[in-house]
């Protein structure tokens, strides 16, 4: 009996000595940031964990998933822990800039993957340096109206009180107009705000604020009638747009289009449908928490 209990007093002395060893794996399907990465822990005789993704991020989880916004290499770093002891193991991943010039605008309403057009180099390079140097972080989306649009990047609205008077700030000066009939106001358009009448004749645009189109669904015979007003020619692309998914296109050639929402429609959709008060100003606070360059 006493030779049993020493054989398994052994066991549990070797079972509890032993070492956890990290390892992981990862699932990528785009090489090419923004990018989704799943994580598969392969570690062994481990009971916590630690990972350290390269970006500023952290997490606990056992098998976590990470999004990484911006390109770049980064070195990803797992610790197995088990008791007093630990294990690190290390892998880069590596993320190529998009072709196109992309932003990703995270909202307390949801995430947008915004696409800014070259065409208007002047409005893209603009926000592209407001966007770098924070400017939007912590701005609202002052004036939301269903079925028009959600208007934003006013600096008064950072903090402001809940019958504050928002829609006239900005960074104190104004981009020249850049009207291009290759972009028009089609559901999740992106355009710069500006004043208008007879003090703002060349349609300059606001430093700052912009609107993100929410729009209704439009009828063939309202865009021939358009044409004829603005003179302009809708594609068929830009028809079926209008049609299937709707837009503003009255404000065709009026107002710059510079970008476009290519993910996170649904977040417009969101935004949209809250509820408002005085000045279509949200009844709760519908924020940007950062806008964020993918280089």
């Amino acid at each position: 009996m006493i030779r049993i209990v020493g054989i398994i007093f052994s066991v549990i002395m070797l079972i509890g000595c032993s070492s956890p060893k990290a390892g992981f794996n990862y699932m990528q399907k785009d090489a090419v940031a923004p990018a989704n990465v799943q994580f598969e822990n392969t570690s062994s005789k481990a009971e916590t964990y630690k990972w350290d993704f390269g970006d500023g991020k952290m997490s606990t989880e056992v098998t976590p998933d990470h999004r990484y916004v911006l390109s770049g290499k980064y070195t990803v770093k797992l610790v197995a822990m088990k008791g007093g002891k630990e294990s690190v193991v290390e892998q880069e991943i590596i993320f190529e800039a998009p072709e196109a010039c992309l932003l990703e605008m995270e909202t307390t309403m949801g995430t947008m993957t915004i696409q800014l057009h070259d065409v208007t180099p002047k409005h893209r390079d603009n926000f592209i340096t407001l966007a770098e140097e924070g400017y939007y972080d912590g701005l609202l989306f002052h004036r939301v109206i269903y079925g028009f649009m959600a208007q934003g990047g006013d600096p008064n609205s950072k903090n402001a009180k809940p019958k504050a008077g928002l829609g006239s700030g900005g960074p104190g000066y104004q981009v020249d107009a850049e009207f291009n009939a290759k972009y028009v106001h089609t559901k999740g358009a992106l355009a710069a705000a500006r004043t208008g009448g007879s003090g703002n004749p060349k349609k300059r645009s606001s430093g700052s604020q912009f609107y993100i189109v929410h729009g209704k669904k439009v009828s063939e015979g309202q865009l021939n009638q358009l044409e004829v007003q603005k003179g302009i020619k809708y594609t068929e692309e830009q028809r079926a747009a209008y049609t299937e998914q709707g837009g503003t296109p009255f404000l065709d050639m009026e107002y710059t289009v510079y970008g476009m929402v290519v993910k996170g429609l649904d977040v417009v959709d969101a935004i949209a449908e809250v509820k408002t008060g005085k000045s279509d100003r949200p009844s709760e606070d519908v924020k940007i928490k950062s806008v964020r360059v993918i280089k």
